[in-house]
């Protein structure tokens, strides 16, 4: 029987769909949640089926709405928060820092705040400086909350589910170039361990540890690197905090080089911790210095042609990997196309082969 295959944002619906029939403690607020778009179709229809109780609209005001869903939270409630954009919710960092992620331990396990704040990530279209920015190592900071990243749609519902189900607060980000993927998801309820990150493929000569829409990349950056007879073992790290070490521990005594590839700032994003990890329990072990595939220190341009400089892409992991196995001249090839790709037209958009199944 053959598999059945969804988008990442029918995931997203239908996972969020089965937590609030199996509990009706869950509940949905956002900003846009009854809208016909549905934020990015993850919210689509949810209104008609449990009604305005269960799933509500709400003003913007960020702050004072997520703290009236911790205070639900905290009397018993689940709710899930949505955000259409990552950069709208820093107006409720006060609430999420102060009061969800400390309230477990300010009462000694006595109280719990089980909230679920979903925050859509990431660039495209031009969205610029207020819209792209991709805040994950922000939210890893503090002591307190869980932060997941999904690249999959199998992992989309499954992170879904178990963020729900979590008694901490936990925030979900979605990179927006995800919710047109498509891939195998069971019809019925199911978790995806928090904590637990997932080897995509194994390999013996180099591990690369990515997260959200840099699995992708690292996807198709394997492609070619294949051809040349380099086999890559890939982590999909799934969960940022708490971060499953072992896994990545593992993988880099085995092959002895590591790149990590996320959608963030270089200078203290997560990458940095990745990397940290590796020299503290693994230096003996690796053979050529880590690196890390991620944003300039720079505001997320709005213009394709900066754009196109700004972001990388599967191109700078392959030449990352060429330049680790000492193929500079590989390396110098990529170059040259990555320098001639960035002029002829604008690349802030999905790649077309990034539709799946994944």
């Amino acid at each position: 029987m053959m598999e059945r295959s969804i988008k990442f944002n029918q995931a997203i619906l239908e996972g969020t769909s089965q937590a609030m029939e199996e509990d009706p403690s869950v509940y949905l607020m956002g900003l846009g949640v009854p809208d016909p778009k549905g934020t990015f179709g993850t919210t689509l229809g949810l209104q008609e089926k449990f009604g305005p109780d269960r799933v509500m609209d709400m003003p913007t005001s960020e702050n004072g709405m997520t703290g009236i869903a911790i205070g639900s939270a905290i009397r018993g409630m689940r709710p899930i928060m949505t955000h259409q954009r990552v950069d709208f919710f820093l107006l409720a960092l006060d609430q999420l820092i102060n009061n969800a992620a400390k309230w477990h331990y300010m009462f000694g396990d006595q109280m719990t705040a089980p909230i679920v704040i979903r925050l859509v990530m990431g660039r495209g279209w031009g969205q610029g400086p207020q819209h792209s920015q991709s805040l994950q190592s922000l939210f890893a900071h503090i002591p307190g909350l869980k932060v997941v990243m999904p690249s999959t749609p199998y992992d989309a519902k499954g992170l879904l589910i178990s963020a729900v189900k979590d008694n901490n607060p936990v925030v979900y980000l979605e990179h927006r170039w995800l919710h047109n993927i498509h891939g195998p998801v069971p019809e019925e309820s199911y978790e995806v361990p928090i904590g637990k990150a997932h080897i995509v493929q194994e390999g013996k000569d180099i591990t690369i540890a990515a997260t959200s829409h840099m699995v992708l990349e690292a996807r198709k950056a394997i492609q070619a690197l294949e051809e040349d007879g380099i086999s890559v073992e890939l982590i999909d790290i799934r969960t940022i905090k708490p971060l499953d070490k072992e896994t990545i521990l593992k993988s880099v005594r085995k092959t002895g080089r590591l790149i990590v590839a996320d959608p963030d700032w270089k200078t203290c994003g997560f990458g940095a911790e990745v990397i940290a990890l590796a020299a503290e329990e693994a230096f003996t072990d690796l053979k050529n210095p880590p690196a890390r595939i991620a944003y300039p220190d720079r505001h997320s341009p709005t213009s394709w042609a900066l754009a196109n400089h700004y972001y990388p892409s599967h191109r700078m992991i392959e030449m990352e990997v060429y330049k680790m196995m000492r193929l500079p001249s590989k390396a110098q090839t990529l170059l040259q196309q990555l320098l001639e790709a960035r002029t002829t037209g604008p690349l802030d958009i999905p790649d077309a082969s990034f539709t799946g199944p994944f």
